[in-house]
């Protein structure tokens, strides 16, 4: 598949957060609700600055692998809160456009609108490819909530300054929540709602776990 370049990479933090201005106006946020292919995303860091992304594309009733890449490449963006993706994001590409599938559905293992400029990874995967797209974090990142209640299913509103940006939604019974937000394309609903099915085992969604495991065991 083939990846949109819509800005030059930034060299600093104020080019960054001028890019993620910029983009952020191309987010939609309702989308299709049906997918047949979905794919998980993930990166590992090792090293001083080398990192491995990793895809995974699942069928999305089976859960059978369809296909999985992965990229090597070197860290070029310094850290700063709220600008992740522009140190993942050009790996991540790289290992985008080895597929020689499209999938319908991008799940990220980071944020999308539950970030401080309301623009995370899956936001920006999301514009850049122009697919439906959806971040699962492990941790709350911004915003208030309170406990989503025992019970599979259950979730509450994730809000940041007066908005909901995302749920922080039980996918396991006495487990702890996961943290899900809209990237593109798709509505909060159909969010909570593919995140539940393919999380029917364990916390986290099926492509996100195959694509952890990918990217910290690529060989």
């Amino acid at each position: 598949m083939r990846v949109r370049r819509l800005h030059p990479w930034p060299a600093g933090v104020a080019e960054a957060e001028s890019v993620q201005d910029r983009l952020r106006g191309h987010v939609e946020l309702t989308g299709p609700t049906d997918f047949a292919l979905v794919a998980g995303l993930d990166v590992h860091y090792h090293g001083d600055d080398a990192v491995t992304a990793a895809v995974v594309v699942l069928d999305g009733d089976t859960l059978a692998v369809v296909e999985q890449v992965v990229a090597e490449g070197r860290v070029a963006f310094p850290y700063v809160p709220g600008l992740f993706a522009f140190r993942e994001l050009p790996t991540l590409i790289d290992a985008l456009e080895r597929l020689t599938v499209t999938p319908d559905l991008l799940l990220c293992d980071g944020y999308g609108l539950a970030h401080p400029r309301g623009f995370g990874l899956a936001c920006h995967l999301g514009v850049l490819t122009r697919l439906p797209t959806l971040g699962v974090g492990k941790t709350p990142f911004v915003g208030t909530h309170k406990p989503p209640g025992p019970e599979r299913g259950s979730w509450t509103p994730i809000v940041h300054e007066g908005s909901t940006v995302g749920r922080a939604l039980r996918t396991q019974r006495g487990v702890k929540p996961v943290y899900v937000s809209q990237g593109h394309r798709v509505s909060l609903d159909t969010v909570t709602g593919q995140v539940l099915r393919l999380a029917a085992r364990y916390r986290l969604p099926e492509p996100i776990r195959h694509a952890d495991h990918l990217a910290r065991h690529p060989s």
